[in-house]
């Protein structure tokens, strides 16, 4: 029975595998190396890709038609908008002051911005996430309490949030 003893390979700077056995021998022999197979050149991408050229031709052509004919083509016409964006445009449309909506807008979305990172930031503190969790626990018990356990509290509570309903839509 023939023994299996394996020995182990190691890398040298040339990218190629030598014998851990040879290279304990003295400096004076040569190591016995393992080439190891090149890789193939990566794939060249062709420059002209003619399928692009395909698009903006008929892009063109397209273009060409509607102002020579004045008339939309069928491809483009037939889309749609989805109907909330329709829904968007038609609200922007009716906004008078747009410099003061789009203002707000951003001021809302830099505070958003600011809040999630402050959140963040409380967040990475030690113990402060378990205590404000308690708070929140130990506040929705209270809040249960207060206006869900017992039936003429629970009405008030309704027709405190209908009446602050009507108030926000305006309806009467």
């Amino acid at each position: 029975m023939a023994s299996t003893s394996s020995t182990p390979l190691s890398i040298s700077s040339s990218s190629s595998l030598i014998d851990a056995r040879v290279s304990r021998q003295s400096a004076a022999t040569s190591p016995q190396c393992v080439s190891l197979p090149t890789l193939p050149p990566p794939l060249v991408q062709p420059q002209n890709r003619p399928w692009r050229a395909a698009a903006y031709c008929r892009k063109i052509a397209r273009n060409v038609m509607t102002m020579a004919t004045g008339e939309v083509p069928v491809e483009v016409a037939s889309t749609e908008l989805p109907e909330i964006v329709m829904t968007v445009q038609e609200a922007w449309d009716k906004v008078e002051d747009k410099y003061a909506v789009s203002s707000l807008v951003v001021a809302g979305g830099v505070a958003l911005w600011g809040s999630a990172g402050f959140i963040s930031a409380i967040e990475r503190l030690p113990l402060i996430p378990g205590v404000l969790e308690l708070v929140g626990i130990g506040y929705t018990g209270w809040f249960a309490y207060k206006n869900l356990v017992f039936k003429p509290d629970r009405e008030a509570l309704i027709a405190k949030i209908k009446d602050t309903y009507k108030e926000v839509t305006g309806s009467g």
